[in-house]
C-alpha cells in the first residue's frame, strides 16, 4: 500500500512540474498558475519524504545499498 502511495506521489510531482512548465511556456500572463503548480510540487515533495520515512520506520520499505 505504501509503495503505491509513493509511486502515486512521484507521478503527481511530475504532473505538477509539467503544469508549471506549461504555464511558464504559455507566457507571462498566467504567473499565478505557475506559482500554484510549484507550491503544490513542494507540498507533494514534503509528503513523499514523510511517506518514505513512515514506510522505513514501519519496516514496509527497505533502503538499498546501505549495509
Amino acid at each position: 500500500m505504501i509503495q503505491f502511495l509513493i509511486v502515486a506521489t512521484l507521478i503527481a510531482i511530475a504532473g505538477s512540474l509539467g503544469s508549471a512548465l506549461f504555464s511558464m511556456s504559455s507566457g507571462p500572463t498566467d504567473s499565478k498558475a505557475m506559482v500554484r503548480a510549484l507550491t503544490v510540487r513542494v507540498g507533494l515533495s514534503v509528503m513523499l519524504f514523510a511517506l518514505l520515512l513512515i514506510g522505513w520506520r514501519m519496516g514496509l520499505i527497505q533502503p538499498h545499498g546501505v549495509h
